[in-house]
């Protein structure tokens, strides 16, 4: 098969491009390579890609999405915190704009598209576990702009016949994740030795979901998801950061000088997904530990920053 993945040089981009070569697909990787975080990170995640840099706000689409058998949609402006005030718009322009000419590309084309949406669309949920078809909420620009990407794919699916599968993420972690994310940033600090920021009193908790898991889910999205619907991904352990933090100084065997600050605007207290549905339709459920994907990302951030 041949697959188109935006977001190609990103976290999780680039683990999805490198699974598909691995299967023996086709892979065309595109990315615009945003000034959001360093180029040379994104450059090395997709080291193993053939990367067409383009930004899919005003680039010609067509050439890009003709031939294909699929399309993951992965790129996209990330980041809760910064999507207030002045920083909204490049999260109007990234998210909502380029993610609307994608799918009217793709449905001219009659291409299946699997999108990359964002537990962020729940806000503080009305309940936990999580399921789909919770009344989303979101609390933040971001969240706001990730839930107009869904709606798009619902219109642009009645109006134009846009075949589409979507997927929630749940804080996604691993190797290659990026350095504005609490696990690298604590990592990272860990391997330095420097202090790490913690906004709020630690006891927010997330629905941690390995990379490795999360690319699983994707690539059974294309294959077997229904067209329309929406799929939790979401990991099998739940932790409150003062919790993931505990256990980052046990691994690591280091001690993490903390600088705590106000909870930022955005977060929620609390996420957790019901992945009931995406177990029974794709055949996936979560398979890392939280110990486990931890150890396998804090080897990958000794590797990037430890001393020589």
């Amino acid at each position: 098969m041949r697959y188109v993945v935006t977001g190609a040089a990103g976290f999780i981009g680039s683990q999805l491009g490198e699974a598909l070569l691995e299967q023996g697909h086709d892979v065309l990787g595109v990315d615009s390579y945003t000034e959001y975080y360093d180029r040379g990170r994104k450059e090395r995640n997709a080291a193993a890609l053939d990367v067409l840099e383009a930004d899919l706000a005003v680039a010609p689409l067509g050439p890009i999405v003709e031939g294909a058998d699929g399309i993951f949609h992965l790129a996209g402006q990330p980041g809760v915190r910064a999507s207030w005030g002045d920083g909204f718009e490049p999260y109007l322009r990234r998210n909502v704009l380029a993610t609307q000419r994608l799918f009217e590309a793709a449905a001219a084309a009659r291409v299946r598209v699997v999108f990359a949406s964002s537990s962020s669309v729940y806000g503080d949920a009305e309940r936990y576990p999580t399921p789909e078809d919770v009344a989303p909420q979101p609390i933040s620009p971001y969240g706001i702009t990730k839930l107009a990407c869904e709606q798009l794919a619902h219109a642009i699916g009645r109006g134009q016949g846009l075949e589409a599968v979507l997927l929630r993420y749940f804080t996604v972690y691993g190797p290659r994740q990026r350095p504005d994310m609490a696990f690298t940033a604590m990592l990272e600090a860990l391997a330095r030795g420097d202090g790490f920021r913690l906004f709020g009193d630690g006891s927010a908790a997330r629905s941690f979901t390995y990379v490795g898991d999360a690319v699983e889910a994707t690539i059974a999205a294309m294959e077997r998801g229904r067209s329309g619907q929406v799929y939790n991904v979401g990991g099998g352990d739940e932790a409150t950061m003062l919790e993931a933090i505990g256990l980052a100084e046990e691994i690591s065997g280091r001690r993490l000088v903390v600088e705590r600050l106000d909870a930022a605007a955005g977060d929620v207290r609390r996420t957790r997904a019901d992945v009931t549905k995406a177990a029974a339709e794709l055949d996936w459920a979560p398979r890392t530990p939280l110990r486990e994907g931890m150890l396998a990302q804090w080897e990958w951030a000794w590797a990037v920053e430890s001393p020589a």
